[in-house]
């Protein structure tokens, strides 16, 4: 490994003497900060599910339902848009120099945040702004995943990426959990607090990234890169699979509170005693998903996940319409389980599908180095593709609930009957497309699990 300026110019995780050597301990390092670094991301990308529980007549700030869900849906969508270029970004300034900017970063949208919910009567374009900007958290989640994609070897990239994704996904329970410390202090009058707090949080962050991280120069691809990916008709078929596993959980993590308010009339403090248990569990259980994939199958795991979750979205139908309050948090908190084992194991099925792809390039006469070269750049571009298809599906779990919500008679159900559909497509597309007997993907996944 050599050092050019900043740059590993070397590096190679699939050289299994230099990855032995010393290599697992830099791959290492970068991985932990790069969790770091997109853990208060994910927090400021979801600060305003808590900030949208704490607008009352006590607060000075009162919103009815459709307008809290629109502050809600906003920095979803945004994020999801900012993910293509941030996963750029990295491959052009490097995933030190780039997770250093897009941290600080930061301290934008969590200031304006601070300030802005201080101020009684404050319009509603006020509020749905600055909760656009705080979308900027939803953009490191892509740069972040491509860059630790670099460092890992293909047979440890499912425990690494969903290392990486779910100790980033901590940040939403992690501000929740906050904003149930402030409300039981300080009460529903202080939500600035919250935003507050991040401030040093996100400069130290920043610092200690710059210090120990690399930038290494197998994170660069040649432009055209995401265009060439999004030309691959896997790109599409992996990024629908992630609109259900993801898009789930952030859009699930964004409406949890909301959606207890208005289901069973749950008070702010009420409400937010429960949303962190969700996504706490749902992030802890994403690397699970990518060690199940690892040693299983990605397609396998992923299939039987989404069978999981159209079960489990059924058992809150049953609840909503017989108003059992704990089965409905029960079960909602059993899709947050389930759509992080789903997340680790859909991202886990990008490095096998295109290595598979390698090996059939190999047998048709392509060169081995370049082609495995070639397509590892190329699932690096689908890995920010797919992330930020997801989060567009996180978007439109939020604004499903804001039709459901809208009217006289309320109610979550033709929302969640409208996500048992789309669980069993998916299902479908997995039984056609990535279980069928004998597909390169499968061949590849089982030559995988025979290494780990």
């Amino acid at each position: 490994m050599k050092r050019h300026q900043g740059w590993l110019t070397d590096w190679n995780p699939e050289d299994e003497d230099v990855w032995a050597a010393g290599g697992h301990k830099v791959a290492r390092r970068n991985l932990f900060y790069s969790v770091a670094s997109e853990h208060v991301a994910f927090s400021v990308w979801t600060l305003w599910s808590v900030l949208a529980l704490f607008m009352s007549p006590e607060s000075g700030l009162n919103l009815d339902p459709s307008q809290k869900f629109l502050l809600v849906t906003t920095p979803t969508l945004v994020g999801a848009l900012l993910r293509l270029p941030y996963s750029y970004a990295v491959t052009r300034m490097g995933g030190r120099n780039w997770t250093v900017l897009a941290t600080l970063a930061l301290l934008v949208p969590t200031a304006l945040a601070t300030w802005l919910i201080q101020q009684p009567g404050t319009p509603l374009w006020a509020l749905v702004a600055v909760a656009a900007l705080a979308g900027i958290g939803g953009g490191n989640f892509a740069s972040s995943m491509t860059n630790v994609t670099a460092f890992y070897p293909q047979r440890h990239q499912g425990w690494a990426l969903g290392l990486n994704a779910g100790g980033g996904n901590l940040g939403v329970a992690v501000v929740q959990l906050l904003g149930l410390a402030v409300a039981t202090l300080y009460g529903v009058r202080h939500p600035a607090y919250i935003a507050c707090i991040y401030l040093p949080v996100i400069v130290i962050t920043a610092v200690m990234c710059g210090r120990y991280m690399d930038n290494v120069a197998a994170v660069r691809t040649p432009p055209g890169a995401q265009r060439e990916a999004a030309r691959t008709g896997h790109t599409w078929l992996i990024s629908a699979l992630y609109v259900g596993t993801f898009g789930s959980f952030i859009g699930y993590g964004f409406a949890f509170g909301l959606v207890l308010q208005n289901q069973f009339g749950a008070t702010p403090v009420q409400a937010v005693s429960y949303t962190f248990l969700g996504p706490l569990l749902g992030s802890l259980t994403r690397p699970l998903g990518g060690r199940l994939a690892d040693r299983c199958g990605a397609a396998r795991v992923t299939f039987w996940t989404f069978l999981a979750m159209a079960a489990g979205t059924g058992v809150l139908v049953v609840a909503a319409t017989w108003q059992q309050f704990g089965l409905f948090v029960a079960g909602f908190v059993t899709l947050f389980v389930l759509s992080g084992i789903g997340n680790g194991s859909t991202y886990k099925l990008i490095p096998v599908v295109f290595a598979a792809k390698a090996e059939q390039e190999v047998t048709a006469g392509a060169d081995a180095s370049e082609a495995f070269a070639r397509q590892r750049r190329l699932a690096g571009a689908v890995i920010a593709i797919a992330g930020a298809v997801g989060a567009v599906g996180g978007a439109a779990i939020n604004f499903a609930f804001k039709l459901s919500y809208s009217g006289h008679h309320a109610s979550g159900i033709p929302a969640f009957c409208a996500f048992i559909g789309y669980y069993a497509a998916c299902m479908l597309l997995l039984r056609a497309v990535y279980l069928r007997k004998p597909t390169a993907q499968r061949a590849a996944a089982d030559r995988e699990r025979a290494r780990v």
